[in-house]
């Protein structure tokens, strides 16, 4: 692993090392690790030069440090690529090659490149839309403990999208999908609750849900406790409400300006 890191960093065009002289010792340890070939730590880094503060923003240098752990067949690196060919970071987009890395990772037994591209098979994109692939994808990531899979795998037994309905089995996917911690799981599973008179319980699904919710699962949340009145939670409701507005969004739907 060290030879292809070496080999990568060979190059003229090679990832870029930060500017910074000193790192938090959290970073500058998966820095470390990267540069000893350590798989984890490779795609760790990378997405250190996609998001951190702490160095400047490198989404090609990242795109290289992916590409080294997915050359060594690690599901994660092949992720990241198909993430970066998916929305462009540090190459432009290229939908039918960020499926092929999603399935890549998959293969390599990485639940979050087979969520992903179970949400590409699904929605059509850079193929074409197929719900019973998907199907498949997300139950098999469901099956292996991934949260976000488990959801849309409850939302198929939901709805009964290829699959014979099986609302019962829906409310137990929901259930540990909220339990795994996805924020449109406890959205999900706080729902259902309501419906079946539980209340209290789905209030606290839903405090845990407005911490890491985006737009559209929080305008759900919105319409859901001010149907629920008196029932509800007034503070929970202004909290949902103010997260809406720190995304220039209304209650409505509809933009409002942020000073």
């Amino acid at each position: 692993m060290k030879r292809i890191v070496r080999k990568f960093l060979g190059r003229k065009s090679r990832p870029r090392r930060p500017e910074a002289p000193v790192l938090p010792p959290q970073i500058e340890e998966i820095r470390q690790g990267a540069l000893k070939g350590q798989h984890l730590q490779i795609v760790q880094w990378g997405q250190v030069l996609l998001d951190s503060v702490h160095v400047p923003h490198d989404p090609a240098g990242a795109l290289e440090w992916f590409t080294i752990a997915a050359s060594a067949g690690f599901g994660p690196g092949h992720n990241m690529r198909g993430r970066c060919f998916q929305f462009g970071w540090g190459c432009e987009k290229d939908l039918q090659q960020a499926a092929q890395c999603y399935a890549a990772a998959a293969a390599a037994g990485d639940e979050w490149g087979r969520y992903n591209l179970g949400i590409l098979t699904m929605r059509g994109i850079g193929m074409e839309a197929d719900l019973a692939r998907a199907l498949d994808l997300f139950r098999t990531a469901a099956g292996h403990g991934h949260a976000k899979s488990m959801n849309l795998y409850a939302r198929f037994l939901e709805e009964g999208w290829v699959v014979p309905q099986d609302r019962i089995a829906a409310l137990d996917w929901y259930r540990k999908s909220a339990e795994g911690g996805d924020y449109r799981g406890q959205h999900n599973y706080a729902t259902a609750l309501v419906d079946a008179g539980k209340v209290e319980e789905a209030l606290g699904w839903w405090r845990q849900a407005v911490v890491d919710a985006t737009s559209d699962i929080l305008l759900a949340m919105d319409q859901k406790l001010t149907a629920l009145g008196p029932q509800g939670d007034a503070d929970l409701l202004g909290r949902v409400r103010e997260r809406l507005r720190e995304m220039g969004i209304s209650p409505s739907g509809e933009a409002v300006s942020v000073q």
